[in-house]
């Protein structure tokens, strides 16, 4: 879950900062038009991403931002374009200018969530993947994964006690965000992960917690053979 903070005197957009990180999803939001009590909120809570107002009747964003912590990402949201340099001096991730469109909205917490990611010591790549869900963007943890299904256009992502997600990506696009060296495609319609595998034998693979089989592919054979089995030397020397 990403905690973000929203300050801004005017209500109205903080609705709509709020409606797009609904839509966005995984996302911990508290708004406040009382700049005092955002940056009351922040240091306490030490959130994840700060939406921040630059001209407020009472504070000036800019110069709130210079107290915000450092580990904690902060995106400009204001009507007046001339402060974008001052923004940026500052470090912001980004700049949003009202009225804030969603698609816009969504290009700076792409951005914001790469810097949360560096800044917790995480590579994106290896520790989460952002999946489109319906209408949401779903952040998943990819040791939750157990197995990836192929489904029209779409893949069934299932997870170990988790509910299974349904996204509209292709079997390659869903590849290349996985880190190759925890996950195997294994069959025109399968990826699995490596540490999900309890056994195998006969060109079928058994996950730990699921009862169906996964089979492997006549093509796909030789290259989960050699991956699987340098997977396994490297975690018995741990």
């Amino acid at each position: 879950m990403i905690k973000c903070v929203a300050i801004d005197d005017e209500p109205i957009a903080l609705s709509i900062i709020q409606e797009y990180c609904k839509r966005f999803g995984d996302i911990n939001l508290q708004c406040f038009t009382s700049p005092i009590e955002g940056m009351a909120c922040v240091k306490e809570t030490l959130p994840d991403i700060v939406f921040l107002d630059i001209e407020m009747n009472s504070h000036n964003g800019v110069e709130l931002a210079k107290v915000i912590p450092p580990e904690t990402c902060i995106i400009f949201t204001t009507a007046y374009s001339q402060y974008a340099l001052e923004g940026f001096n500052v470090d912001a991730v980004d700049f949003l200018h009202k009225p804030v469109f969603y698609p816009r909205f969504e290009h700076a917490m792409q951005k914001a969530l790469v810097l949360v990611n560096a800044k917790s010591g995480q590579i994106k790549r290896r520790d989460t993947i952002t999946l489109k869900v319906e209408y949401k963007t779903v952040v998943v943890d990819i040791d939750d994964i157990s197995y990836v299904e192929a489904m029209d256009n779409y893949v069934k992502v299932h997870r170990c006690g988790l509910p299974t997600i349904i996204s509209q990506i292709t079997m390659k696009e869903m590849e290349t965000l996985l880190p190759d060296n925890r996950f195997i495609r294994v069959h025109r319609s399968f990826i699995v992960s490596l540490r999900a595998i309890e056994e195998f034998s006969n060109r079928q693979i058994f996950l730990k917690n699921f009862d169906r089989h996964i089979p492997v592919g006549r093509t796909y054979t030789d290259a989960f053979n050699n991956l699987y089995n340098i997977f396994k030397q490297n975690n018995n020397k741990k």
